[in-house]
């Protein structure tokens, strides 16, 4: 991926806080069959390594598990929010004239080694604490526990882990840094103004640490 330094995002937190916010990755594989694209949510151990675990699991019936060897290099693409800009949200274009329009996003990319996780105790364990993280907000919060064990242990049969060490993380946060911060602010509220709140806060300056 291609990143300028005036977007390039190296602080651990943010890049580890996308992912949990936006936890549907795209895991990139190069198998016998050539290149291919998986749609996951991942759970991010963050402490865990060197630079932390993504676990995931697929269908036994998909090829994925089957198709990589355990140590083979992947890649985790992870997206957040993304909106196009016009340049007459720039004030300084009513004055010059002299912008273009652009696309404005925040990407998370993880690099690392994958090993398949053909394990009931770890997709138990994997499936559970995905289902709480993610059921946590609901008013009667969904549990493995509130189906039959004799299903729960099909639907544990049908599915297989898989684990990915990260290696390296490259950040890309493209928010208009390379605008003046009239024109960046101008942006941004357009932006949330027609509902692109997450983005649109995004652009915004950081504010100062507190004394």
């Amino acid at each position: 991926m291609y990143v300028p330094d005036r977007f390039s995002e190296t602080r651990l937190d943010l890049l580890h806080g996308l992912v949990a916010a936006h936890p549907l990755g795209i895991l990139v594989t190069h198998g016998g069959q050539g290149l291919d694209a998986d749609h996951l949510p991942f759970e991010l151990e963050a402490g865990a390594g060197p630079k932390g675990l993504l676990r995931a699991h697929v269908a036994r019936s998909n090829p994925l598990w089957q198709s990589v060897a355990d140590g083979e290099e992947v890649l985790v693409v992870f997206r957040a929010q993304d909106a196009y800009v016009s340049p007459n949200w720039y004030p300084s274009k009513h004055e010059t004239h002299r912008q273009v329009p652009t696309w404005n996003y925040r990407v998370v990319h993880a690099h690392g080694r994958i090993s398949v996780r053909d394990d009931e105790r770890y997709l138990r364990g994997l499936v559970a604490r995905l289902t709480r993280a993610h059921e946590a907000g609901l008013p009667s919060p969904w549990k493995m526990g509130d189906a039959p064990k004799d299903y729960m242990d099909e639907r544990i049969k049908a599915i297989v882990g898989i684990e990915i060490e990260v290696t390296r993380w490259v950040g890309k946060f493209k928010l208009s840094q390379n605008r003046e911060a009239r024109d960046r602010a101008g942006a941004a509220q357009a932006l949330m103004d027609q509902g692109h709140t997450e983005i649109g806060r995004a652009m915004l300056p950081e504010p100062p640490p507190s004394a």
